[in-house]
């Protein structure tokens, strides 16, 4: 199931061959995913948009002067690494 997705265009005065739209938008199943879609895009120089599809939650829209600072941003990791303290105690 999709939960996020990228939207991405062209700035105007871009050297992009017109099309009907200047705007595309792709899904992903995962915020990594999205977020390594969108780096590539804003890499290019693009402008990108990126969220999540109803009926996801918690509901994010990320507009494009916040991306730089999604981008940034770190997630927990869903399985825990070699030097996970969490649960050091229970053992």
């Amino acid at each position: 199931m999709y939960a996020w997705y990228v939207t991405y265009e062209v700035p105007r005065g871009g050297a992009a061959i017109k099309r009907r739209s200047p705007r595309s938008t792709r899904r992903f199943e995962t915020e990594a995913e999205a977020k390594t879609f969108a780096r590539k895009k804003f890499e290019e120089g693009l402008i990108v948009n990126a969220g999540t599809i109803n009926p996801s939650s918690p509901r994010r829209a990320i507009a494009s002067d916040s991306i730089p600072g999604w981008l940034e941003e770190t997630q927990e990791p869903d399985t825990p690494g070699p030097n996970d303290t969490r649960d050091a105690d229970k053992k």
